[in-house]
Formats: C-alpha cells, sequence, structure tokens
C-alpha cells in the first residue's frame, strides 16, 4: 500500500507559500468517451490541466460539454478513457483498493446542484455522515459536525431533520458535510443551479468566504458567469477541450444558455453513494 501522505486528511498549510510549485492535482492528456449507439462521443478530449493550493478555478461551459463528467473524474467516481490525473503528484490509477475509498472520503469533498441529503436524518447527523464512514465515534463526529453548522450559520438547525429546511439552507448543509473531513480539494458542480438568484448569491458568497477562511483548493462548475468572475481562473470546456476564459467573461456577465442537446446523463446518483459507502 502506498504511504498515507498520498492521501492527505488536513489541508497542509507548508503547501501554501511561495515555494510550492508543484499543483495539487494535474491531468495529463485526460480522455473520456461514451457510447451512442455506433456513435463515440467524447466530452473530455485530451485535457491538460492544473491547479495549485489555494487557488479557485471556474470551469464555465454549456451542458452536455462534460464538466460534470470531469469533477466525477478529478474526484475518482468515474476512470478515464485515456490520460491520467494525479493527486499531489501520485496517479489515481495507482490507488490501491483501499486508498481510492480513502482518497474520496478524506481528500476530496464534494457539493452538486442537488444536495443529496438524507431526508430523516438530522442536520448534524448528514453533516457526520463522512466522519461515521472513516470510524469516527458518533459522540466526536456530531460535536465536528456542529462545529461546521455554526460556520455555515446554520448552528440552531441542527436536531432538525434535513427535509425541513429550505433549498438554500439544504445546500449549505451539504457544503458543511462536504468541508467536515477538511480536504484538500474541494469540488462543486454547479452548487448554486436549483437555487433563486439570491441563495445564489449567497451560497456562492459561503463558498468563497470559506475557500479563503481554510485554506481550501476549489474547483467549481457553473453557468453563471456573474458567480465565475469571483474565481482567481476562469476555464472554458467546450468540444473536449479547456481554454482560458477571458473571453467569455468579457463578452457577457449573463448566465450561460442550456445547450439543445441533452446533458450526458451518467450514474451520478450512484457516485454520491460511492463517496459515503464503506471500504
Amino acid at each position: 500500500m502506498q504511504t498515507q501522505s498520498n492521501l492527505a486528511t488536513v489541508p497542509d498549510h507548508s503547501l501554501f507559500g511561495a515555494a510550492n510549485l508543484d499543483p495539487l492535482v494535474r491531468c495529463e492528456s485526460l480522455r473520456k468517451t461514451f457510447r451512442s449507439g455506433t456513435q463515440e462521443i467524447a466530452p473530455l478530449d485530451g485535457i491538460h490541466f492544473s491547479i495549485h493550493c489555494g487557488e479557485m478555478i471556474a470551469i464555465v461551459g454549456p451542458s452536455g460539454t462534460g464538466k460534470s463528467t470531469f469533477l466525477h473524474l478529478l474526484a475518482a467516481l468515474d476512470t478515464p478513457t485515456s490520460g491520467a490525473v494525479y493527486f499531489r503528484g501520485n496517479s489515481l490509477s495507482s490507488f490501491s483498493e483501499v486508498e481510492l475509498p480513502e482518497y474520496r472520503n478524506r481528500s476530496v469533498g464534494l457539493v452538486w446542484q442537488r444536495h443529496h441529503l438524507l431526508p430523516d436524518f438530522t442536520v448534524a447527523e448528514n453533516v457526520a455522515m463522512p466522519l461515521l464512514v472513516r470510524g469516527v465515534a458518533l459522540e466526536q463526529a456530531l460535536r465536528t459536525a456542529e462545529g461546521w453548522l455554526e460556520e455555515v450559520g446554520l448552528a440552531g438547525r441542527k436536531e432538525q431533520r434535513a427535509g425541513q429546511l429550505s433549498g438554500g439552507e439544504q445546500q449549505r448543509v451539504a457544503i458543511a458535510r462536504a468541508l467536515v473531513n477538511h480536504p484538500a480539494l474541494l469540488l462543486a458542480d454547479e452548487p448554486t443551479g436549483d437555487l433563486d438568484e439570491r441563495n445564489a448569491g449567497d451560497v456562492f458568497e459561503l463558498i468563497h468566504r470559506l475557500h479563503q477562511s481554510h485554506h481550501l483548493t476549489s474547483i467549481i462548475a457553473t453557468h453563471n458567469l456573474s458567480l465565475a468572475r469571483r474565481a482567481d481562473r476562469v476555464l472554458v470546456l467546450e468540444h473536449g477541450k479547456l481554454a482560458p476564459g477571458e473571453e467569455v467573461l468579457a463578452g457577457s456577465a449573463a448566465s450561460l444558455g442550456q445547450a439543445t442537446s441533452a446533458e450526458i446523463k451518467s450514474p451520478g446518483d450512484a457516485r454520491v453513494r460511492t463517496l459515503y459507502r464503506e471500504s
């Protein structure tokens, strides 16, 4: 088994200084294809990408261009057709069957467009779930969860059932759950897509604040260019390639429209469950 240093359980704050020249995540010639009848579809077609510790990158592009697929590969919820993803210099393909669940649970925090909370569990229990999966005692896990609920402004809701919260509140709980293990990498897939304009702004502001205060490394897929502008870098994913987004930002501050073709679907709900199941 690889050394535990390959799988960061908390952000290594020594990595945030100027001396750290190595990216936290790097992709080389990343390609993912799907079959649709006799046709091969390549939403990702030879992507080269890197992100350094402390960066926030926004990825924009119409629906169906592969933003979710890209995040799934970074989270090891799917495997590339070819190419490789490296985390702290180690290829995800080299991780063992024990290390991969540890990577998903402890090194990556995920926020989805739909919160995927368990409605019959309390808010605190939902946030504590990743800790319980890795074997933390219930009392300690709930204490840690309560601290994160305070961070997201929901300390007074810890005993409520998740299904009793508003959409914006549920997404705040999902953010707390994503960060409860102090991951090195935060991946957010359209985190404001199901919210109205006011709640979307509040949730993005919360992610931005937590990114800064907890020295996160964050990748956010979004249609909303006005929110994407808050990131350190903006990249456009289209036709299987990632490109700098300066031209898109200069052209419009409005949200990107939906593509007319249906977005490529893959079993996302099953992948979410993979994050929280026992290894």
